[in-house]
């Protein structure tokens, strides 16, 4: 149990890279990018091209992968997001699908349909581990990945609340149009949260090519995590995502101890969980707190039992 539950706070490491795109991304620019995982994906193959063909070393293949991927987060809003976002609500979100499709397809046609991992270009890190008290074994790149999660997130949290550039995204998430009033560049603003969210993306993809395999058709299923531990965690926060991302992650690997088929349908239950909760406060709220909703609820029952 002890050790399931250390291994579920290294993966919700992950899971917080894989989230804090996407909550950026809403929270900001104020869409959901449904072409999320599919983006980390790319990230992925872009890395593993550089070292299993171009013969670069993991490092190197990083150094340049996350620049790209925060170029290619620049061109798309610039030259899609924007656009999409002037239609109303339901074009973007059919553009997000359109172009999750589209990076599918494409690095099926590029790459090839074959699982791939970047675990045999590290040595003997993708399976060494430290053995603490009590015969728990804790593997060695699960918590190098979970620390780089950390680093990561917090010099995010730094840079959205000490710089002119996260007084600019902060004021531009709460209002844009006086945000521009005050001389923000709402456009850029959003451009370069686009760049940070696919960047991040993107190491959340080559995190899970180097504990696992990737494909060109894993995306909707990271979209899924990334959903979900966004929903727990509660949208726009970084705090919030880390939390979200290491409760998804505790659940699957406690329900694996239950069950290995039960492992994935744990964080699902979890989140659903949550959601369900969030929806009740909500409604509640709207009816002015749990007590009046209550005394509402019973008024309302003594009035039909009075009318039968």
């Amino acid at each position: 149990m002890l050790e399931a539950l250390i291994q579920g706070i290294l993966l919700g490491g992950y899971y917080a890279v894989l989230a804090a795109g996407l909550s950026l991304m809403f929270g900001v620019v104020r869409f959901i990018n449904l072409a999320h995982g599919d983006m980390a994906v790319l990230g992925a193959m872009i890395a593993l091209w550089l070292v299993q063909d171009v013969g670069l070393g993991v490092g190197l293949a990083i150094a340049l992968t996350l620049p790209a991927m925060a170029a290619l987060g620049w061109l798309m809003q610039r030259m899609i997001f924007e656009r999409a976002l002037r239609g109303g609500f339901l074009i973007p979100i059919l553009t997000t699908i359109g172009l999750g499709a589209a990076l599918q397809n494409g690095m099926f046609g590029l790459f090839g349909s074959e699982t791939k991992s970047l675990g045999a270009h590290i040595g003997g890190l993708s399976w060494a581990s430290w053995e603490l008290p009590g015969s728990i074994f804790l593997g060695q790149l699960p918590v190098y990945m979970f620390l780089t999660a950390i680093v990561v997130l917090g010099t995010l949290h730094v840079v959205l609340t000490r710089t002119p550039f996260g007084r600019a995204v902060r004021a531009t998430a709460t209002d844009a149009d006086a945000a521009a009033l005050c001389g923000i560049d709402a456009r850029r603003v959003h451009r370069g949260a686009a760049a940070i969210a696919v960047a991040l993306a993107g190491l959340a993809g080559i995190f899970l090519a180097l504990r696992a395999q990737v494909t060109p058709f894993a995306g909707p299923m990271l979209l899924i995590f990334a959903f979900e531990a966004v929903v727990i965690g509660g949208i726009g926060s970084l705090r919030g995502t880390l939390i979200g991302g290491i409760a998804l992650g505790v659940a699957q690997a406690l329900g694996g101890l239950i069950s290995p088929q039960f492992s994935i349908l744990a964080g699902h239950v979890v989140f659903l969980a949550v959601l369900a909760w969030r929806m009740s406060q909500s409604a509640a709220a709207e009816r002015g707190g749990w007590r009046s909703a209550w005394a509402a609820l019973t008024l309302k029952r003594q009035i039909t039992r009075g009318k039968s």
